[in-house]
């Protein structure tokens, strides 16, 4: 009797363990992963409503969702003077709340436009572009407008543009749009340069895209770039519209200068450097002089003096038929500063560039007899010296691959603006193999017009190397650094030599740029030949 029971437990036991394995092979794993967005089910008051009149919107989705970034992403058009309220954030929920906070205008449509800021709670998959509109007048209105953003100098554009409408009336004027904020507005987001603004009423407008860093909707020429549409745009329309951003040269302004040597004062600016004066407004003696030079890659001046001293200062700031800024500064007897040469090359020398040695203190005269140079079988090799800018002293000779030159500057070769003189500067530099180098023919067949700037960026968008091109040929570039080079094409319609940006005043757009369509990979010892197609 016990052995059976015992017998009948045992079975029961196994059949309850195998009936459990069983079970967890058979566990599903959660099945495939959901990829589909959140889909609104209800809103209150509905969505496309008119005589639109509430406080308070509530909009329901199928599944939790959890707002991200909503202050961000989220484009009320037209603009709100005070943001709604929307909540919950941060928390799981199946709806929504708008709490609108401003007074609505009459007879307007009204869009909300939450970008990727609504997400499933799960796999944050976005409901990309959720629009939920309105009308406080009896009709939605229904035009729509479309185009593309590029930018002037980049080869991509910035994410996050604002493209905005600014209606033409008889108020309409060239400072509106740093004055007023726009009655409809969309935005690039983070992940678009296309654009699409919806739910416009019929009329003419002025269209134009900021990048608008500090989110107040009006145009900061200081700190952001514009595009705009020279004509006027009139809804209803077909055209696809291309803006091309640019960042314009700021209006001059002039900083409070400071002393930063004994006789040496920074003037920071705003604007373009060229045709700034600055005077010295003191009562100076017949031996007084003074220099203006620019601080390398900064919007900084440095004026230098000699033969004068005060307990103050004043200097007069002015460019061309601006207002003239005047400014009294403190004299102080500190430091002064030294003469300091420095090689432009420090380990190779270019086959095909001159030595160059820099000085920030200006450079007033030099003596060819007390300069040389020898190459490495102590040769002598002849040369030609010049000051370029006041800060540099140009040593050209030419130049045979894999030697070595030693070139001697004795004391007195060098005379800076304070009437110093070098001590002996004996400096060595190095010439590499033609085969360490590469080469790159660039046929010019597809270009439209001339004169153009052919510029060779690296990685980091540093300009390279540039030629100007004036006609239809091929450019061919010599002993280049073996990298990836991405290639510009800059239409030089001033024929200045340089790309010129726009000015948006004047009306004027910002020169051509044309990017290659590829990069080109050159390497050392090779001869690369392409047509310059742009993308």
């Amino acid at each position: 009797m016990f052995t059976r029971s015992l017998r009948a437990m045992l079975l029961f036991v196994l059949v309850v363990l195998g009936l459990t394995q069983c079970a967890r092979r058979g566990t599903p794993d959660g099945g495939p992963r959901d990829l589909d967005p959140p889909v609104m089910t209800k809103a209150i008051p509905d969505t496309f409503s008119t005589n639109f009149d509430a406080e308070k919107i509530r909009i329901y989705f199928n599944e939790y969702v959890r707002l991200t970034n909503v202050q961000r992403q989220l484009i009320i058009s037209p603009p709100m003077n005070f943001f709604p309220e929307i909540r919950p954030q941060g928390l799981p929920t199946n709806f929504i709340d708008i709490l609108i906070v401003d007074t609505l205008k009459e007879n307007t449509t009204y869009t909300f436009n939450f970008g990727q800021s609504i997400q499933d709670n799960n796999e944050s998959n976005p409901l990309s572009f959720f629009k939920y509109v309105f009308s406080t007048g009896n009709y939605i209105d229904s035009l729509k407008i479309s185009g593309s953003i590029k930018d002037a100098l980049l080869e991509v554009p910035e994410n996050f543009i604002s493209v905005m409408l600014q209606e033409v009336d008889s108020t309409f004027n060239d400072s509106t749009i740093y004055k007023q904020k726009p009655i409809y507005i969309t935005n690039t987001l983070d992940s678009l340069t296309v654009f699409q603004m919806e739910n416009i009423k019929p009329g003419t407008y002025f269209l134009y895209a900021i990048k608008d860093i500090n989110n107040n909707y009006l145009y900061d020429q200081k700190t952001e770039k514009i595009a705009f549409r020279e004509a006027f745009v009139t809804l209803p329309t077909d055209s696809v519209f291309v803006l091309n951003l640019f960042k314009e040269i700021n209006n001059f302004k002039a900083y409070r200068p400071t002393q930063a040597a004994r006789r040496r004062y920074l003037f920071g600016f705003e604007g373009a450097p060229e045709n700034i004066k600055i005077e010295l407004l003191n009562k100076v003696p017949d031996t007084f002089d003074y220099r203006i030079t620019k601080q390398p890659d900064k919007d900084t001046l440095f004026y230098w003096f000699k033969n004068y001293e005060a307990d103050t200062l004043q200097f007069k700031v002015y460019q061309n038929d601006s207002k003239a800024d005047t400014f009294d500064v403190a004299f102080k007897k500190i430091k002064g500063d030294t003469l300091l040469l420095k090689p432009l090359y420090t380990t190779f020398l270019p086959l095909d560039k001159p030595y160059v040695l820099t000085s920030e203190v200006p450079l007033l005269a030099f003596d060819e007899n007390k300069i040389s140079v020898l190459d490495q079988d102590s040769v002598v090799v002849n040369f030609k010296a010049d000051l370029k800018n006041e800060q540099e002293l140009v040593v050209d000779f030419p130049k045979s691959e894999i030697n070595r030159y030693k070139i001697q500057f004795l004391p007195g070769a060098v005379t800076d603006f304070f009437d110093r003189q070098n001590d002996t500067i004996r400096v060595t530099a190095r010439t590499k193999s033609d085969r360490e180098y590469g080469r790159l023919s660039l046929n010019l067949e597809l270009v439209r017009n001339f004169p153009v700037v052919v510029q060779l960026l690296n990685s980091s968008g540093k300009v390279i190397t540039e030629k100007i091109a004036t006609t239809r040929r091929t450019v061919d570039f010599t002993l280049l650094d073996p990298m990836v080079y991405t290639i510009r094409m800059i239409y030089d319609t001033n024929a200045n030599g340089k790309w010129d940006t726009g000015d948006f005043f004047k009306r004027r757009q910002p020169e051509r740029i044309d990017y290659m369509n590829k990069t080109i990979d050159i390497r050392a010892n090779w001869d690369v030949f392409e047509t310059f197609t742009p993308k």
